[in-house]
């Protein structure tokens, strides 16, 4: 089978910046897959604000899994930021990895963001440090390899975001571009079955 029709054994969701968990596409995922009897299979962890931390969490959380089974067993889905970190994910794992108006120049994007921010969920305060733009540089992906691995879900009204960025990005790889939609992607409780259909869990 090619790797995108594999039978995925767990999902991990990761966010984007300033966001969590409870966002609408995370909460969305959540939901079906508990509706397909796999709640126990996604992971949705909230990350810290420093990328070295939070990629030292996400990888913890699937180090149980055995390393030569990791391209059958694991997806990330990665929203934002967290499509900056499911690509890094992915190069290092060898799984697979659908993105969600990713990220693609993160560096450049949230520069302006250095200093005390808020998360948009909670509202809680919290401090984005000069030195996490350094510790992103460190999961910077030139260039994917094996572009079957990953899934572009790119939305041209994305408000934040250019979705030229992420096509460009992401060459080879499956890619569904949405005319119109937002950075959310508001839409996406249409997309939620042909994103895990990619990661190789399905009503059938």
């Amino acid at each position: 089978m090619a790797d995108g029709q594999r039978a995925a054994g767990k999902i991990l969701y990761l966010h984007g910046f300033r966001s969590s968990p409870l966002s609408m596409k995370g909460r969305l995922l959540g939901e079906r897959m508990a509706q397909l009897g796999r709640a126990a299979d996604y992971l949705a962890p909230q990350l810290p604000a420093s990328p070295k931390l939070a990629m030292q969490q996400a990888m913890a959380l699937v180090a149980g899994l055995p390393r030569d089974q990791v391209a059958n067993e694991l997806a990330i889905v990665g929203s934002s930021l967290g499509g900056y970190y499911a690509t890094w994910m992915a190069e290092q794992l060898g799984c697979r990895a659908a993105l969600l108006n990713p990220a693609v120049t993160p560096l450049r994007d949230l520069e302006k963001y250095v200093g005390m921010t808020t998360m948009f969920h909670t509202g809680e305060p919290f401090e984005f440090k000069r030195e996490y733009i350094a510790e992103l540089g460190e999961l910077a992906v030139p260039a994917i390899t094996r572009p079957e691995r990953y899934y572009l879900l790119a939305a041209t009204g994305d408000e934040v975001l250019d979705w030229r960025d992420m096509v460009a990005h992401y060459p080879g790889a499956r890619q569904h571009v949405i005319d119109g939609s937002d950075h959310g992607i508001a839409e996406f409780a249409d997309y939620v079955d042909e994103v895990l259909a990619f990661c190789g869990i399905g009503a059938g």
